[in-house]
């Protein structure tokens, strides 16, 4: 999508029910990016690509009247929720900048750390990304769970991904565009980024909580997260599995070889009944059901995989006169309905 009047710096952010807060963003990351002072062939010199992610509240109009407003602020409608991390492949194949910052619209990742990112990006780091520093308002539970997962996701996955980062970061166009060329339809979009392996360096921030509204991970959605990341970037569960039912079996055989030295060399001794042999069928049960629940996570992905329908679908465009909408997992051509608010 680079032509000669690609802006120096696009901010992608994916936005899903943010209408109590978008208007802030909005203002806090323009005045950011004009403060910076970027111009480039005659253009504005940085674009924010806003995806909506089927969102049911304001948040669509309240874009669409900034997109109005400024031709810089480009807006990016799904037919409906594809959920966070189709919203960011999104964004980043709309991106036109030659560095592009994703990051969430709720002000969580601080718009005022993008200039020390700029200037990692300009000493030559092709990625930057945000390091958590400390987390405000959030529970011990939710910190714990973090810190458990980003050590046990670099202890089994093939990538080594940053301890306590997340999206937020910039990324050179050379790695939005290896990231755009990847086919997988399941994403993992930070991991997919560190699977690059592009130059990168991290900067501190402070996460601040939510400027308004109420996040939309609740744990269940952190689980499923947690799963498909492993799943996308490990094998280590297929092989966790083997070495379980390996295990279970030499105990197994251990535990007959134990009894019937009792039962021969014991005078007196009987087996217990049938306590054991309840608790044996309840743990070889539970283990089987496990093992074929973690290849049952494989083969979904096979099969979705196999499927090969599109990532997300484009159900409205403003201020992309010359972008088609794309959706499919190769960067595939999908109708999209113009907005009848977008600039012409």
């Amino acid at each position: 999508m680079t032509n000669q009047l690609a802006p120096v710096l696009s901010v992608v952010s994916p936005c899903y029910n943010e209408a109590d807060g978008l208007d802030e963003f909005i203002r806090q990351v323009s005045a950011v990016l004009d403060s910076l002072n970027l111009t480039k062939d005659g253009d504005g010199g940085w674009e924010i690509v806003l995806v909506n992610d089927g969102s049911h509240d304001a948040s669509l109009a309240i874009a669409s009247a900034h997109a109005d407003r400024d031709c810089r602020i480009r807006v990016v409608s799904f037919s409906r929720n594809f959920g966070h991390e189709a919203a960011s492949t999104a964004g980043l194949r709309y991106a036109r900048g030659d560095a592009v910052v994703l990051m969430d619209a709720d002000l969580q990742d601080p718009p005022a750390v993008i200039p020390e990112m700029l200037a990692k990006w300009r000493d030559g780091y092709q990625i930057v990304y945000g390091v958590r520093s400390k987390r405000q308002e959030e529970s011990v539970l939710k910190k714990a769970t973090s810190w458990l997962f980003y050590r046990l996701l670099r202890k089994l996955a093939d990538i080594d991904i940053p301890k306590d980062t997340g999206d937020f970061r910039l990324l050179d166009r050379r790695v939005v565009d290896a990231f755009n060329a990847l086919p997988e339809r399941n994403r993992f979009v930070r991991g997919l980024l560190c699977w690059t392996g592009f130059k990168a360096t991290g900067v501190e921030f402070l996460r601040a909580p939510r400027f308004a509204g109420k996040s939309n991970y609740n744990y269940f959605k952190l689980i499923k997260l947690a799963i498909d990341s492993i799943a996308s970037f490990s094998t280590a569960p297929l092989k966790i599995a083997t070495w379980l039912g390996l295990g279970v079996a030499i105990a197994a055989i251990l535990w007959i070889a134990v009894v019937l030295w009792q039962y021969f060399f014991w005078p007196g001794y009987r087996p217990a009944g049938f306590t054991f042999l309840y608790i044996s069928i309840l743990l070889l049960g539970g283990v089987q059901i496990s093992l074929i629940g973690i290849i049952g996570e494989y083969l979904a992905r096979t099969y979705e995989e196999v499927q090969r329908r599109p990532i997300y679908i484009v159900d409205q465009l403003a201020n992309f006169d010359d972008t088609p909408a794309i959706g499919g997992p190769n960067g595939s051509l999908l109708p999209a309905s113009p907005d009848p608010s977008a600039r012409r």
